[in-house]
């Protein structure tokens, strides 16, 4: 009985003393008289700015390329032309109300996404049709509008000064059960190649997150906003203690400019980079534990060959903030709109050094199909510019576009597939592509779909 009453005044303590740090616990008392820790008053304060999102609307089904080939269609008899079959959908979210007054909600574009309705449910039970401001789905974050009054908003928080070890609480709507609570820790910081969105930054924690939490908020002790929670990952689909929120500033910086112009147009800077490996660093001559993104490339005339950038500089801050990795790097210019400033602090030789640039709008070559060979009529193709995620991840074509029905479609050809080799012959460019297949009666592609490789042969 001691033990456990020493250990149960040891938890209190930690309990306590922690809440006291974070300003989170006004103290309760037990009937003895002793203080009991309690997340109630921030969360009475919280929780009337998440709101739970539903949305509906249709999406086309997909049919198997054989109901798009005349032949199939004459032999069963069907009708020429038929009408494309579509799909009612519904899916359950949650938003964040950022601005009281002109009733602003931070929310998943996933959570959004082909909806032709949404209705934004508060806390107190009211209901209203959502006005859809602006998405970007290279962050997957959207902006959606209510007209309402009596709106709390969240205070935003600064996401660059959370800690491994951090109290974290996600509020949100799993399941479309309602508003529901829970706690954890920020597990971890930074993470990317996760595969889940183009920009990845995650803030990872073991807060339970689960189907119907996605566009909720992740919020520290004080109540401020410190991230967007979006993906779990689970073999089951259930929680299993990892999950992943958007970082509030990240969010934020994209909140801002779809508020302003309903987009985000991306800047480029012109350069491919690197992670600092520990061979890395001890060739440069760097300290150890040295973090930075080394510069591999930089395209002539682009914004950062007009900067002064060199391959083998390494980039340690952007705009002020440390730049950890080359995942860092290109977050930090992602969020960028085309014409901003950036400052670059460098190391070249060992010597530091600040170079300033202005981003500039992507230059993006596309062709179509059929100027390249008939059997690609109906696909639109493009090099893989600076802005896209797989932008220095691989080589090849990308398949910008694909016409439902068209021969590039019958032969199996879809959006986002990435051509690598046609021919046998390794394809980098638009001109590789034109090259190895122009004139050509049958074509053998090599293309990168997803995590997945695949052969098509048209003939």
């Amino acid at each position: 009985m001691r033990r456990n009453t020493t250990i149960t005044s040891l938890f209190l303590f930690l309990f306590l003393g922690v809440s006291a740090l974070g300003h989170a616990a006004l103290p309760l008392v037990d009937s003895q008289g002793k203080p009991l820790p309690t997340l109630a008053p921030m969360l009475e304060r919280t929780m009337p700015a998440v709101v739970n999102i539903a949305t509906s609307g249709h999406v086309r089904v997909q049919e198997s390329p054989l109901f798009s080939d005349p032949f199939f269609r004459r032999f069963f008899n069907l009708p020429d032309q038929q009408q494309p079959r579509e799909q009612r959908t519904q899916a359950l979210g949650s938003g964040v109300i950022v601005d009281a007054e002109k009733g602003y909600i931070l929310t998943n574009n996933h959570v959004i996404d082909k909806a032709d309705a949404i209705t934004v449910t508060l806390k107190d039970g009211r209901s209203f049709k959502a006005k859809l401001i602006g998405t970007d789905p290279e962050t997957d974050i959207a902006v959606v509008q209510i007209k309402a009054t009596g709106l709390t908003a969240v205070k935003i928080g600064n996401s660059d000064k959370i800690r491994v070890g951090d109290f974290a609480v996600a509020i949100g709507n799993p399941f479309g059960l309602g508003q529901t609570v829970t706690s954890g820790i920020i597990s971890a910081l930074g993470r990317s190649g996760l595969g889940i969105e183009g920009y990845e930054d995650f803030i990872q924690t073991d807060a339970s997150i689960n189907p119907g939490n996605s566009g909720g908020a992740l919020v520290d002790l004080d109540g401020d906003l410190i991230g967007i929670n979006t993906a779990i990952f689970s073999q089951s689909g259930g929680n299993i203690g990892i999950g992943f929120a958007i970082p509030i500033n990240m969010a934020h910086e994209i909140m801002t400019q779809l508020i302003a112009h309903g987009e985000v147009k991306r800047g480029q800077l012109g350069a491919q980079a690197q992670d600092l490996t520990p061979d890395l660093v001890q060739a440069f001559n760097l300290p150890n534990g040295r973090a930075g993104a080394v510069i591999t490339k930089v395209t002539p005339k682009s914004a950062a060959d007009k900067a002064g950038l060199k391959a083998g500089d390494i980039v340690i801050d952007v705009n002020g903030r440390p730049v950890r990795d080359a995942s860092d790097l290109r977050n930090y210019i992602g969020v960028l709109r085309v014409g901003e400033k950036v400052s670059l602090q460098i190391l070249r030789d060992g010597k530091r050094d600040t170079l300033n640039a202005v981003v500039e709008e992507p230059k993006m070559s596309q062709m179509p199909g059929k100027t390249i060979n008939p059997q690609l009529e109906g696909a639109t193709f493009s090099d893989i510019d600076p802005g896209n995620p797989l932008y220095g991840q691989i080589e090849g074509v990308l398949v910008a576009e694909v016409d439902a029905g068209s021969p590039a479609w019958r032969a199996g050809l879809r959006k986002g597939d990435v051509i690598v080799s046609a021919n046998r012959r390794t394809i980098k460019s638009l001109a590789d592509l034109e090259g190895a297949v122009k004139g050509s009666s049958a074509l053998l592609l090599n293309i990168q779909r997803g995590g997945m490789a695949l052969f098509l042969y048209l003939q």
